[in-house]
């Protein structure tokens, strides 16, 4: 089962049962007002991507919420990544950093700079759990979306090996900053439950939208 909130993390969180997600697979904002340049059609803004004040909060929630032995996966760039080290190392094991590679080059300066062409993914262990599978090497190449109808969007199949690689099926995953919806879909399809939470309602439409269409491809 896979529940997709229209909520805003800080309020659905604390719905959520102490040590009861085996995974926290999550794409939080990156406190960079991210806008992308690249773009004719420019997405809306990103909420609550003006800060990071939050961020001690939401990992204190996390910890209540995660089993002993769960992993966590936190989307990051590299602006403000020592920011969400430091808060997750206050209460997780901060393993890695997984470098997730794409097929092409994301926004930015589009003449001053060097092209970036990844993203990190902060992995973190709330105790001793191992992974599923051999040892996989840190760095992931997965073929970026085309970001059509939200401007972070993740791959389903990325999402999915991370899932796989730190839950058995029937496993709770938690997304605190759902998006398109994307850690659903990939949920849906490895088996897993889900909770979700996004603070934009067009956007918790959308993704359920897709997660319907997934469930009805499957049967």
């Amino acid at each position: 089962m896979q529940r997709i909130i229209n909520i805003d993390w800080e309020t659905g969180i604390k719905e959520v049962a102490n040590n009861s997600v085996d995974l926290v697979l999550t794409d939080p904002p990156y406190g960079m007002s991210y806008q992308s340049n690249r773009r004719k059609e420019k997405h809306k803004s990103i909420k609550n991507d003006t800060n990071l004040d939050w961020v001690g909060e939401w990992c204190e929630e996390l910890k209540r919420v995660t089993k002993d032995d769960a992993h966590l996966y936190v989307f990051c760039s590299w602006h403000n990544v020592e920011v969400f080290k430091h808060f997750l190392g206050r209460h997780f094991n901060v393993k890695n950093i997984l470098i997730w590679e794409k097929n092409n080059h994301g926004s930015g300066d589009l003449k001053g700079d060097y092209a970036p062409k990844y993203e990190m993914i902060i992995f973190c262990s709330n105790g001793l759990k191992k992974l599923k599978g051999g040892r996989d090497a840190n760095v992931i190449k997965s073929p970026k979306t085309l970001n059509t109808f939200h401007p972070t969007e993740k791959p389903v199949d990325l999402l999915a090996y991370l899932i796989e690689k730190s839950t058995d099926k029937g496993d709770l995953v938690l997304d605190t900053f759902a998006g398109s919806c994307s850690t659903a879909i990939a949920s849906r399809q490895t088996g897993r439950i889900c909770i979700c939470f996004e603070i934009d309602e067009d956007y918790c439409k959308h993704g359920t939208k897709l997660l319907l269409a997934t469930s009805e491809r499957m049967f």
